[in-house]
């Protein structure tokens, strides 16, 4: 038996995804305010996530339903760490660390892969669909507000084994409905897709606290230079 899983995630995760679009970090994100300490700790945080899920997704490669979602060409880890090269330098495997909430979704993603692998088709659509689907605009939005040139720094957004990004994403929805999974099992996978969603939602408000500060010092350079500007103007008039 057969279900229109591919309807049923989009469908059924519609709050979440809105609801993780409304989270500050992502707010300020999508309107190009983007600093580069705290997206450098978000991409540090999605090389531990992609890690253990690629790992888990290669180990069930042969698993009836992981199997027919299994492509390869999707995995993001490699551009990961081309990017951590260049926010870390090349001993970047020694600085960066995993958060709370990055933890708690690694973990997730093991406990279900070996526990009800079927679960781990959540993981993979809310990520891979995901990065699909809004690459290229969050891969401007990132080059335009850090100041990056040359794809430097944005490998993770690039899929250059994938050259029709629209066609493939219809090929993975096709191979979602075709899984041979009940109804139950289908809606066990949207509710593991809701979950997924929050603990993306825990990463990001990690990271609010870090672009508050940020903000917060941009603001008080830009009225510094105000003032100083002020003060030299005043001193000419007078001096005039």
């Amino acid at each position: 038996m057969s279900v229109n899983l591919a309807t049923m995630l989009r469908e059924g995760t519609k709050k979440s995804h809105t609801m993780a679009e409304n989270v500050g970090f992502v707010k300020c994100f999508l309107k190009g305010v983007v600093d580069k300490k705290s997206y450098r700790k978000l991409v540090a945080n999605l090389y531990f996530v992609y890690s253990a899920m690629e790992e888990e997704m290669k180990r069930l490669k042969d698993h009836p339903t992981i199997g027919k979602i299994y492509f390869p060409q999707l995995n993001r880890k490699q551009s990961l760490e081309k990017d951590l090269y260049f926010y870390y330098g090349s001993k970047w495997d020694r600085e960066i660390a995993i958060s709370p909430a990055g933890v708690d979704y690694v973990e997730r993603i093991k406990d279900v892969a070996h526990s009800n692998p079927d679960l781990l088709i959540a993981h993979s659509y809310t990520r891979y669909l995901g990065d699909l689907s809004g690459g290229q605009i969050l891969k401007k939005i990132a080059q335009q507000g850090m100041n990056l040139s040359n794809g430097k720094g944005t490998a993770f957004y690039e899929f250059k084994n994938i050259s029709d990004e629209k066609a493939f994403k219809n090929t993975y929805r096709q191979a979602l409905n075709e899984l041979p999974i009940d109804l139950t099992t289908a809606d066990k996978i949207v509710e593991e897709g809701n979950a997924a969603f929050g603990m993306n939602m825990k990463m990001f408000q990690e990271l609010e606290g870090n672009l508050i500060e940020a903000i917060g010092k941009m603001l008080f350079n830009s009225l510094t230079r105000r003032r100083s500007q002020g003060s030299t103007e005043t001193g000419l008039a007078t001096a005039e």
